[in-house]
């Protein structure tokens, strides 16, 4: 089946439905023990996401930087990732990508489904991420975010409560 695409695209309702979860925001959170390597401990974040329209607002960029604690305070790193996310035309379907400072770098489609948008990885890597941003209202939402290694079942690795900066 071939799709025939107007040009050039103009933004679509579609991105009006993905920008809703792609808010400015500051969080706090928790990263599970033993998901970050074998014998990693649990640990606490404190981070922020910003994000701004490119391309007469076909896409959405985001750029996340967090730093990470021991739960007894200890300070272990600051990470960082950035995120573009939009709507394919031809795919369908929403699309993203995401580099981090830990050398990862996947390709993910998504879905969204009232005040739940999903993104998974694409392809067949070792490991599979889902990440599910859950809006409760205009100034608040949750993130999280769960693996799965070797197709075994998916576990969750971190879960942030943002708050939608001002």
């Amino acid at each position: 089946m071939t799709t025939t695409l107007a040009l050039p695209l103009r933004p679509s309702a579609e991105m009006a439905r993905l920008a809703r979860f792609h808010r400015d925001v500051d969080w706090t959170g928790t990263i599970q023990a033993g998901t970050t390597g074998p014998d990693s401990p649990a640990m606490t974040a404190i981070g922020q996401a910003r994000y701004h329209i490119i391309q007469d607002g076909l896409w959405i960029v985001g750029d996340h930087d967090q730093d990470l604690y021991l739960t007894d305070g200890t300070f272990v790193r600051h990470s960082q990732l950035h995120w573009v996310a939009g709507w394919d035309p031809e795919a369908r379907e929403y699309r993203a990508s995401s580099a981090d400072s830990d050398g990862h770098f996947n390709f993910l489609s998504g879905t969204i489904g009232g005040r739940l948008l999903t993104f998974e990885t694409v392809g067949r890597p070792r490991v599979r991420t889902r990440l599910f941003w859950h809006v409760a209202d205009a100034e608040s939402m949750t993130w999280r975010n769960e693996v799965s290694v070797d197709g075994g079942p998916f576990h969750l690795v971190e879960r942030y409560a943002c708050t939608s900066h001002t």
